[in-house]
């Protein structure tokens, strides 16, 4: 009798399965079932008002904060990074909650009465001690509504009212803002053409850091882009900034590092501009960008001792994507835009598996240790 093809093609997988371990099955679909992210946490807010978290080991969603405020517009993570302030959809609500217990240790509105007053950026103190809040009301009136001036306020955490408002430096305001504090919460840096540095006792001008002006004689001014500070030094940020080139009048792009304390940049060309993203790895040795335009999506990698591009490789993307590193450095999470969390492997780009969710995310994904960090 003629043995049967298909018991035969079974009877192949079971012995090369056991022989090994699996490793072809792997190969045979383009994944490594292995190749994990890591020991950490992942933290993303959702549509279904909630933060999700997953186990990056077994990328299985192993809790959850549930938010009073309602769906979560962004994330900042608290400079202890044992709090995310959320700032919820409607731009009116904030809420601090507690990462280790996952539960809400407050939450504040300055909308009151008729007037509703919509938070368009949020910058919190290292020590904790106020916000700083970009913020616009308007007012209902029988027949209109009454948009007031755009304020640049300080919301005192413990008092939990504001307690000032920030004169516009030069006295222009501005319908967004930039700004970022000293470690130690004793200087804001209000980023413009310049960078204008004011203490945070009075909110006085105390200096000026002339960014408008170029690092070398016969070079364009530098002028930040892209940027990834969740796993820099305190003072620091690292990414992908621009320069123009005064002779052949277009934009360069290059790795850049910004000291705040020290008022320097450290900025290395490495091609023209594209407008690539950019995810730095927790052992800030290497970092990933993406470049996206219509029916065109890449990997980059950067080495950051050298300040080189490695590589660069195109891939089947999607609309509306971001990127995070894992806490090991051997994957990246591709994110945005959807239920799903795309797992693919930092060293080969090879699409591994995909994350699902429960909802729809809508903010920034976070990776966190366990613990008190």
């Amino acid at each position: 009798m003629k043995p049967r093809p298909a018991l035969f093609v079974v009877f192949l997988i079971a012995v090369l399965h056991a022989v090994y371990g699996g490793s072809v099955q792997a190969q045979r679909f383009g994944r490594d079932v292995t190749l994990n992210g890591g020991k950490s946490l992942l933290y993303i807010g959702t549509y279904a008002g909630n933060v999700q978290i997953f186990d990056e080991a077994t990328e299985k969603q192993v809790g959850e904060i549930k938010l009073q405020t309602g769906i979560p517009r962004s994330l900042i993570l608290s400079f202890d990074r044992k709090k995310f302030y959320v700032l919820d959809s409607t731009l009116e609500k904030v809420e601090t909650v507690d990462i280790a217990s996952r539960k809400t240790l407050d939450t504040f509105t300055l909308s009151a009465g008729p007037t509703r007053t919509r938070i368009r950026s949020m910058q919190v103190d290292p020590l904790d001690r106020f916000m700083i809040l970009l913020s616009r009301g308007a007012t209902k009136k029988s027949d209109r509504w009454e948009i007031g001036e755009v304020a640049l306020q300080l919301y005192d955490l413990k008092q939990k009212k504001i307690t000032r408002d920030i004169p516009w430096p030069g006295g222009e305001a501005r319908e967004n803002v930039n700004i970022r504090f000293s470690p130690d919460g004793k200087l804001l840096y209000f980023f413009g053409d310049d960078i204008l540095i004011i203490e945070t006792e009075n909110f006085t001008e105390v200096d000026t850091w002339q960014m408008s002006r170029p690092l070398e004689q016969g070079l364009g001014r530098v002028s930040f882009g892209a940027v990834d500070d969740i796993n820099d030094e305190p003072g620091f940020f690292t990414g992908l900034f621009t320069m123009q080139d005064p002779v052949q009048n277009r934009r360069i792009m290059g790795i850049g590092r910004v000291n705040l304390v020290g008022k320097s940049v450290d900025f290395h060309p490495i091609g023209p501009s594209e407008g690539v993203g950019f995810a730095m790895a927790p052992d800030r040795t290497r970092a990933y960008g993406l470049l996206q335009q219509i029916g065109r999506y890449e990997f980059w990698a950067f080495d950051l001792k050298t300040k080189k591009l490695l590589n660069r490789m195109e891939f089947a993307g999607r609309p509306r994507m971001a990127l995070r590193v894992s806490s090991n450095g051997r994957l990246l999470y591709v994110f945005q835009a959807g239920a799903t969390i795309d797992v693919y492997d930092a060293a080969t780009y090879q699409y591994l598996r995909t994350i699902e969710m429960t909802a729809d995310q809508t903010t920034n994904l976070f990776v966190l240790p366990r613990g008190n960090p």
